[in-house]
């Protein structure tokens, strides 16, 4: 077992492993996608790379099918379970980093009524699927995905406000 410095990307792993019981990377990159992926960035790769890394470190199990595509399952060990426990356990005051091209653009002198058309109409829909997920999540599964996702509702209600007062 070798001693690795986990990173965001570890622990979301460990985190979407601890949810489903037991993923294969490309489940985990699935349900990055439908989770996570609408506020954290990831590489597909990691998907691929990053459980190998926290098998070898023995924070997750491996079983490889013994035919067919021999797919590698993985699921948390005892010190993963416990390296999650003690990642969410400690407070952060680090804040959300905005990655917005929109924005850099404007920042750089961009056009601001030609960007808010194309960004209101961005927002609005992405505030429909966060608003129908939080619909179909209504009373089901661990509040910590549901909090999520009532702060990005609340974060794509602000860029509507925002792309609508700039003239969208």
């Amino acid at each position: 077992m070798q001693e690795l410095n986990l990173t965001p990307t570890s622990y979301i792993v460990l985190g979407l492993i601890e949810l489903s019981g037991a993923a294969t990377p490309y489940e985990l990159k699935q349900a990055a996608t439908h989770s996570v992926g609408n506020f954290w960035t990831l590489q597909h790769a990691a998907f691929y790379t990053e459980p190998e890394r926290l098998a070898d470190a023995g924070l997750l199990r491996v079983k490889q099918e013994k035919h067919g595509r021999r797919r590698k399952h993985y699921g948390l060990t005892k010190d993963g379970s416990t390296a999650l426990a003690d990642w969410r356990g400690e407070p952060t005051g680090a804040l959300a980093e905005i990655r917005n091209q929109a924005l850099l653009k404007l920042f750089f002198g961009a056009d601001p009524q030609g960007l808010a058309r194309a960004q209101l109409e961005a927002s609005k829909e992405k505030l429909a699927q966060y608003e129908w997920m939080h619909e179909q999540s209504e009373g089901t599964g661990a509040p910590g995905p549901r909090w999520a996702l009532e702060a990005g509702i609340g974060q794509m209600r602000e860029w509507v406000r925002f792309w609508e007062r700039l003239g969208g």
